[in-house]
């Protein structure tokens, strides 16, 4: 039997003490089925990324495989090894053959693979600095520096036996920081969690928090 979540209970309690006519609004915690089982697979072969454009000093492929590596780990019960590739053709991503010669002794692996792109850039704003916390002063405007990452990245999951691509998705996270000396690993680990929740919620089946509505009589 499932163990009951005690901060869920006080949630509850908390919702059904405020009465909004004949119903109360909850938040609860709805199961998602996975899209994919990956417990259906021995392993889980991480290759190297296919890096469109390297980043000045830092390791984009290696950060990666380091990050799935790890947080796959939590989850897969089977073994999560690494492989290292070196890509000359891009459309080697989508051949069936290339995955199956690649990894022969390999048959009951599932491949996490992929094409990645990361940038930075720096964008000035002008923004309005009031000059009294009520706002009925005028606004002096000033201009402000914001550093931006995007992180690109199209993820392929492929079945190592046949070579079948059995789920692929592009993402496409950015975010800006009001500290222009930002440093590139710090806004990649913010961008890639921001991936990992997306995904798996399609490989795992996690749990998300919807609102529901209790009806009385």
């Amino acid at each position: 039997m499932k163990k009951i979540n005690i901060a869920f209970l006080l949630v509850i309690i908390l919702h059904l003490s405020c009465v909004s006519g004949n119903y109360w609004k909850l938040r609860v915690e709805v199961p998602r089925g996975a899209s994919l089982d990956i417990d259906g697979f021995k392993e889980i072969v991480i290759t190297s990324f296919l890096v469109e454009k390297k980043t000045k000093d830092f390791n984009l492929n290696q950060e990666l495989i380091d990050y799935f590596s790890f947080e796959l780990g939590k989850h897969f019960k089977g073994k999560i090894i690494t492989k290292e590739i070196s890509w000359e053709k891009a459309e080697n991503l989508k051949k069936e053959d290339f995955w199956k010669k690649l990894l022969p002794e390999s048959k009951e692996a599932l491949v996490l693979t992929g094409s990645v792109q990361y940038s930075q850039e720096v964008r000035k704003a002008i923004l309005e600095k009031y000059t009294d916390y009520s706002r009925e002063f005028s606004a002096e405007k000033g201009l402000a520096q914001r550093k931006f990452f995007t992180l690109v990245l199209h993820l392929y999951l492929i079945k190592a036996k046949t070579g079948e691509i059995l789920y692929e998705r592009d993402f496409k996270e950015s975010k800006g920081y009001q500290n222009p000396k930002q440093t590139a690993n710090f806004a990649f680990f913010d961008l890639i969690e921001q991936v990992r929740m997306k995904l798996f919620r399609k490989i795992l089946g996690e749990e998300r928090v919807e609102q529901r509505y209790l009806i009385s009589d």
